[in-house]
């Protein structure tokens, strides 16, 4: 059985779409059997991106495990002065997210990298967004908090949604032996968006 953190999914592909609102303002993307939450936007996404529009973050952004693309489409859709770089290992969840990003006219402003966590990552970026891959274990979600501090310039942000049955408060308590800056903007339904600004 293969994982949505997997480098190649081998179920068979049956693309489609999911469609959500939003402040307002309806969304549509591209989803396929082998990514995460494909059949509609998962809870933590949705509750992350109430949180992150108004904030308007601009410059470059980092949108890592991106899966098909919710949270760095609909960031890049919203600030036209952000630059967003969609990394994630899963091939064929890049090749939504590009698709997605094709159909909404934002190629010129965003990127899609396939990228085991940051090794394919070059920095540094003003914010990095973060809903990680629980299933994938600590030892790769902890690596995304930890080495996030190198590819954000000074002033930078990380921001991470978790739920707290899922380990918000041990993932807090790591984030804040790398970061000094911390704190938990938003609760809501059990999920946690923390900020960690370096």
């Amino acid at each position: 059985m293969g994982y949505y953190f997997d480098q190649s999914p081998s179920s068979e592909s049956n693309i489609r779409e999911i469609k959500f609102s939003l402040y307002g303002q309806e969304y549509a993307y591209y989803t396929d059997n082998g990514v995460f939450s494909k059949s509609r936007i998962d809870e933590g996404s949705y509750i992350f991106l109430k949180v992150l529009l108004p904030l308007h973050l601009t410059g470059r952004i980092l949108d890592l495990g991106c899966g098909y693309g919710p949270i760095g489409l609909t960031i890049a859709q919203n600030s036209s002065e952000a630059r967003v770089d969609l990394a994630d290992i899963n091939s064929r969840a890049l090749a939504l997210a590009s698709k997605s990003g094709e159909r909404l006219n934002l190629k010129s402003r965003v990127t899609f990298l396939q990228s085991d966590i940051y090794e394919k990552i070059e920095g540094p970026y003003d914010s990095i967004v973060v809903n990680p891959p629980i299933r994938a274990g600590k030892v790769v979600t902890y690596q995304m908090y930890k080495e996030s501090k190198q590819y954000l310039i000074d002033g930078g942000s990380l921001y991470v949604v978790i739920r707290r049955k899922q380990g918000a408060e041990s993932a807090l308590k790591y984030i804040e032996t790398v970061f000094e800056n911390v704190s938990v903007l938003h609760k809501e339904k059990g999920y946690w968006i923390i900020k960690a600004t370096k």
